[in-house]
């Protein structure tokens, strides 16, 4: 290092430049802090059972459950108390089949929990809904399932589309303020966009997510949502070495009309999450999955980190890369925080 004696104070003392004096106090730091995130910015993922008379501890997500009808309707009571942005409903049903039928069908348990939590709570906070099939198909995939000529069995984008337009609308005429696809299928933002518009729901908001990646922190999800999934999502959800390849798919659905894009899962993502940020004029979503929290409620568990400081510093962090709204599963605990601690 050279020394610059542009650097030495007038009493001839160095360093004259020292930064650490804006980080002596607590009110200094929260003065200068240049991030921070508040609950309005925070989103509650919520499972909800079909035909669960009480709520069921999720064993591999500690403090989270899954809810039934009456339950869930007090967790988005106290989500709205709490001052949340808003809560996304996840249906887990009882039967399943290869068509997803349990999505479309208005009586279906997603679309009942979405009924239950607008008349709970009306316009308090954003009552979104997760619009794929992979919690409704009996083989666990986003999507129906075809066979090529060859005898390989895939997804069949084309005619995956063709339900979740049939979803949206249901979701819609549900109640939603807002649907989620998460499938990761070609053009779906477009398909939905079309049948919101038709069936009179011009605006009805979608968030997108647009760059999901095939990921091993979605493990703890799997039991939440009682998955039945075999084998992997790597040909439709994307893989976990590109960020080009994710900002073509962020500008392909803000193209067909996406209101929110999302980057999932957050923290090994957060230079993706950067880049979308700068790449769009939209605003921009990231959901801290399950694997995620897993991990620093397992660690806290054991001693070994503080857990509130580590919850505030994630959302910090996803904040800082460029989130304007996080899905969280401690959105409820983190509302109450004091977020200028340091």
């Amino acid at each position: 290092m050279t020394f610059d004696p542009a650097s030495t104070s007038a009493g001839g003392r160095f360093p004259a430049v020292r930064p650490r004096r804006l980080r002596r106090t607590a009110a200094w730091r929260g003065l200068v802090a240049e991030t921070s995130w508040s609950p309005r910015q925070l989103i509650l993922p919520m499972f909800v059972r079909e035909g669960a008379t009480e709520s069921t501890p999720i064993a591999s997500m500690p403090g989270v459950v899954q809810h039934g009808r009456d339950s869930a309707k007090r967790a988005v009571a106290q989500a709205a108390e709490a001052g949340l942005g808003g809560v996304m409903i996840f249906g887990v049903p009882t039967t399943k089949d290869a068509v997803g039928s349990g999505a479309v069908d208005p009586d279906g348990i997603l679309n009942v929990a979405v009924r239950d939590a607008v008349a709970e709570v009306g316009d308090a906070l954003v009552v979104g809904a997760d619009l794929c099939l992979d919690e409704f198909t009996d083989h666990g995939h986003c999507g129906l399932l075809a066979e090529t000529s060859n005898g390989e069995v895939v997804v069949d984008n084309d005619a995956t589309l063709e339900v979740y337009a049939r979803m949206g609308v249901a979701l819609a005429d549900a109640g939603a303020g807002v649907v989620a696809p998460s499938g990761m299928m070609d053009g779906q933002v477009g398909v939905i966009r079309s049948a919101l518009d038709t069936a009179g729901y011009a605006d009805l908001p979608i968030m997108a997510y647009a760059a999901k990646y095939a990921s091993a922190f979605y493990g703890p999800f799997r039991e939440a949502v009682a998955s039945s999934l075999k084998g992997n999502r790597a040909t439709y959800q994307q893989d976990n070495a590109n960020v080009r390849e994710a900002l073509r798919e962020v500008r392909l659905d803000v193209g067909e009309g996406a209101d929110v894009v999302m980057v999932k899962p957050a923290l090994g993502y957060l230079d993706v999450l950067a880049a979308v940020r700068a790449e769009v004029d939209v605003p921009v979503a990231a959901y801290n999955v399950s694997g995620e929290y897993s991990m620093v409620e397992a660690a806290a568990a054991n001693g070994w980190i503080d857990r509130e400081r580590t919850i505030i510093e994630i959302l910090t962090g996803i904040r800082r890369a460029g989130a304007d709204m996080i899905l969280t599963y401690w959105a409820v605990e983190a509302a109450g925080f004091a977020v200028a601690r340091r």
